[in-house]
């Protein structure tokens, strides 16, 4: 009988313990497995079942991530174009992307997130395929634009999708989650699109249109609105003008604008870097997917405890570690030596991460969610196109051009973080 059990009287004495799968002949087995638990619950724990239908389709989704990682090389070596029109071309896909996350953002606020996640992502599917089989430049600039435009209109839903279905204090919990499962994706897509890129860089325009098309279909399927409801106030106030006149929201965006330029050398610049020392798409592959692997053993270790620290200190330490990672980069002439620069700035990137979107959530008003998550969306586009553009002009200069100045930019975006951790501080619960 149980000391719990509801037939019990007030004296009785529990029962001794019966072995079990857990409790074996010579004692009990409990105390790792109480370890775990208490390891797990405050970081899986408490969230609803449809964020882990959003998780799942995030990590099928950048499970196939392959054509932007290497789309450089593809650009100039399948398809013959210089570096500079390959810079060019990855521009305009950035550019495409500037309005598709604008245009994304405010769909999911006035369509909903669900139809503008579906929508977007079977889109992707579709102009992935058409850029995949385009030849002649003007056709791959158009097909670029064309995917840039569709291709992260899905994320400010998704983002606005968190932060309606979890509560304000468990939200840095939730994105960091999303941010681990998309570099678990990602570190595997590195790996396959390293080996993939050599039968055929086709194999991997495939393999990223069918992940987007699941994503979608699962999203549809799974996943009910999540969009609050939106009183004759919140309709007639609603729009861009509110997030232009919070200052705190632009200057968040422009600080973290800067960061992604220098993040997004990673994918961009890297690989033709790499390319000058002998070093092809598998020697790529490997070396990024470090990133990876290193995100998916660390970020569940420190996500929690960063998430309760000061936002914007939390923000100027990632900053810093990701410039002097990218600056030590100058350093590297081999796959291991790229790959020991590549674990310095994913430590920055797995601190910064930890709250980059939560703040945008604490800053927005509920009927904004969708609209401000894709003005946060214009950093992360507007560094996309411009890390091309500045990455393969500072190259063509030299490699210690770029990777010091990634360095004092990422030194100044974190000085920029801290100018603003007071407002973001009366703002948010960071």
């Amino acid at each position: 009988m149980s000391s719990l059990d509801p037939d019990a009287g007030p004296s009785a004495s529990p029962a001794p313990p019966v072995p079990s799968a857990a409790t074996g002949p010579s004692g009990p087995s409990d105390p790792p497995a109480g370890r775990v638990a208490a390891f797990l619950r405050p970081r899986l724990g408490g969230l609803p079942r449809t964020f882990w239908v959003l998780w799942a389709g995030s990590l099928l989704n950048r499970l196939g991530t392959m054509v932007e990682p290497f789309l450089g090389l593809y650009l100039t070596t399948a398809r013959g174009l210089s570096i500079a029109q390959a810079g060019a071309v990855m521009a305009v896909l950035g550019a495409g992307s500037l309005v598709g996350q604008l245009a994304g953002g405010v769909l999911a606020d006035r369509a909903g997130r669900r139809l503008t996640l579906t929508a977007a992502t079977l889109a992707t599917g579709a102009a992935m395929l058409t850029l995949g089989y385009v030849q002649g430049i003007a056709a791959i600039v158009a097909a670029a634009f064309a995917l840039g435009l569709v291709l992260d209109m899905y994320r400010p839903a998704a983002a606005a999708m968190v932060a309606d279905l979890v509560a304000p204090a468990d939200r840095p919990r939730a994105f960091g989650l999303l941010f681990w499962a998309v570099n678990l994706g990602w570190a595997v897509a590195m790996v396959l699109g390293g080996a993939l890129a050599r039968q055929g860089f086709l194999w991997l325009f495939w393999v990223n249109a069918l992940t987007c098309v699941g994503f979608g279909i699962l999203v549809w399927r799974a996943v009910p609105e999540t969009r609050p409801p939106r009183d004759r106030r919140a309709r007639v106030a609603g729009g861009f003008a509110t997030v232009l006149r919070d200052r705190v929201m632009v200057g968040y965006v422009l600080v973290t604008l800067v960061y992604i330029f220098v993040l997004m050398q990673g994918m961009t610049t890297m690989p033709l870097a790499m390319k000058e020392h002998g070093l092809g798409p598998q020697s790529y592959g490997l070396a990024i997917a470090a990133n990876g692997v290193l995100i998916i053993i660390v970020q569940p270790l420190v996500n929690t405890w960063l998430s309760a620290r000061d936002h914007s200190r939390v923000l100027a330490a990632g900053f810093a570690v990701v410039g002097v990672g990218y600056g030590l980069t100058v350093l590297a002439s081999t796959v291991w030596a790229y790959a020991a620069t590549i674990l310095i700035w994913t430590l920055g990137e797995i601190i910064a991460a930890s709250v980059l979107q939560a703040v945008v959530a604490d800053l927005a008003p509920d009927h904004l969610r969708g609209t401000y998550s894709g003005v946060y969306g214009l950093a992360w586009s507007g560094g996309f196109l411009l890390a091309p553009l500045g990455g393969t002009q500072l190259l063509g200069v030299g490699a210690p051009a770029l990777w010091l100045t990634c360095l004092g930019l990422a030194l100044a975006a974190a000085a920029g973080q801290l100018a603003l951790g007071p407002a973001v501080r009366r703002r948010g619960s960071g």
